[in-house]
């Protein structure tokens, strides 16, 4: 494959990737009016028992907390500060993929690493396994998009080694 084309394609799998951290980072603002969003549309649907009382609980939970401690909030601004910094990360890979090819690496451990993390610490909040499940799929989505930009960058480095 022809070393431009490589790199458009990591470019566009780097720009998904960020994009995707900026979306899921963003989404932590706004986190009570999307449970009110999320409980009239399980309402409207046939979604019924352990994840309908799970996201009622969620829901009662958010709302109670952010009455009575509205500082709380800031805790999840920060998750969502972090996700934005985290996709600026990016950026490196994409102007030099070969020379900032850590960036990825350091992305895939950090995929990897969401699986523990959300397994036990799901499980010390008392995180339902079905909802600890969902959070790990964020991890094993996310290696996918950089799996491919670093076997991609790897054909360069070879390219560049043959001459």
């Amino acid at each position: 494959m022809e070393t431009i084309n490589i790199r458009r394609r990591i470019r566009l799998l780097i720009i998904f990737f960020m994009v995707s951290l900026i979306i899921s980072g963003i989404t932590a603002f706004p986190i009570a009016p999307e449970m009110d969003i999320v409980n009239y549309l399980i309402s409207k649907s046939f979604i019924n028992g352990t994840m309908k009382d799970w996201l009622l609980i969620v829901t009662e939970g958010v709302k109670s907390t952010y009455l009575k401690y509205p500082f709380m909030a800031y805790g999840t601004d920060w998750l969502a500060f972090a996700h934005i910094v985290i996709a600026i990360s990016f950026i490196g890979p994409l102007k030099d993929p070969v020379k900032n090819i850590w960036v990825i690496q350091s992305g895939m451990i950090a995929c990897v690493l969401i699986i523990p993390f959300a397994l036990i610490a799901g499980e010390i909040r008392s995180i339902p396994f079905f909802w600890r499940l969902i959070d790990c799929s964020f991890g094993i989505f996310g290696i996918i998009p950089l799996y491919i930009c670093y076997g991609y960058i790897k054909q360069i480095e070879n390219e560049k080694a043959i001459f």
